[in-house]
């Protein structure tokens, strides 16, 4: 993947940058792994705003990604590497040697051709799913499960991998993107490599009407209301809020500790990074 720049002949286009796609093979997605879902602006089932700032934005298909890896001891071909107009990663779409076609997160490197297995007696390659059993510590891992079974929930996004740090059974010491070193059953499944997409995080929308196209509405400071709407709004000329920040309705933000359940601190063994 590469950054794409543009000539300046708008102002707007003079900081936008895009990604090349340059690594997309196919333009449509298949049709057999995909499904309409209405968007729902932000609303909850009652129809009241539970999340604010969301709302219009380009139609969406929903890909039905196989995080399981599920179809062990059997060989699929990758058939081409496509966009997601829901995730910034890319995904890999896969013929098994039955006829079957899934969707995976691709990692960096993985090409069409390329012959991707799971299970439990795998080479250790990209694409390739095993148990943590079978993966050699220092190894980059994606799409790790968090209980045997579950599917994938961690490091799912671009450019993100975990690493094996230690094997203590039954657990293996797990370095997360975020730094946190994390106890992770040995039983769990993850997929060898890093994601791919790696510069997105280099990507400038360069304008207001890109976020619009992403469903993300305007959203105002707080210091920039009035005292009525906002807990830190008013003062004379600007002011920088001269409390702690909160949101709309005074519950603290930005450092407020907010977990409730601290029944998984015991498999934490070393905190995020700040």
């Amino acid at each position: 993947m590469g950054i794409k720049k543009y000539k300046p002949y708008t102002p707007s286009m003079r900081g936008t940058t895009t990604a090349d796609f340059a690594e997309i093979t196919k333009s449509r997605p298949e049709k057999s792994l995909i499904y309409t879902r209405k968007s729902s602006g932000g609303r909850n089932s009652n129809g009241r705003i539970t999340i604010r700032h969301r709302g219009g934005g380009h139609k969406r298909m929903i890909r039905i990604v196989d995080f399981i890896r599920d179809k062990h001891g059997m060989a699929a071909r990758v058939t081409a590497i496509e966009y997601d107009p829901n995730r910034n990663a890319r995904l890999a779409l896969l013929i098994y040697a039955d006829g079957e076609k899934r969707y995976i997160i691709a990692p960096l490197g993985l090409v069409v051709n390329d012959e991707v297995m799971s299970g439990n007696n795998v080479e250790i390659k990209n694409g390739n799913a095993t148990s943590l059993w079978n993966i050699p510590p220092g190894t980059p891992i994606y799409n790790l499960e968090m209980k045997p079974g579950k599917g994938g929930q961690i490091a799912r996004s671009a450019g993100n991998s975990a690493t094996i740090m230690a094997k203590e059974e039954p657990y293996a010491h797990v370095k997360l993107p975020s730094g946190e070193i994390r106890l992770i059953k040995l039983d769990c499944f993850a997929t060898i490599g890093q994601v791919g997409n790696v510069e997105h995080d280099s990507i400038s929308l360069g304008k207001a009407g890109k976020s619009r196209h992403l469903g993300r509405r305007p959203w105002s400071r707080g210091v920039a209301k009035n005292p009525h709407d906002h807990p830190m709004g008013g003062g004379e000329g600007k002011s920088s809020g001269g409390r702690h920040p909160t949101t709309p309705w005074g519950k603290p933000t930005k450092g407020y500790k907010t977990r409730k359940s601290k029944t998984s601190d015991k498999y934490i063994l070393k905190r995020r990074s700040k």
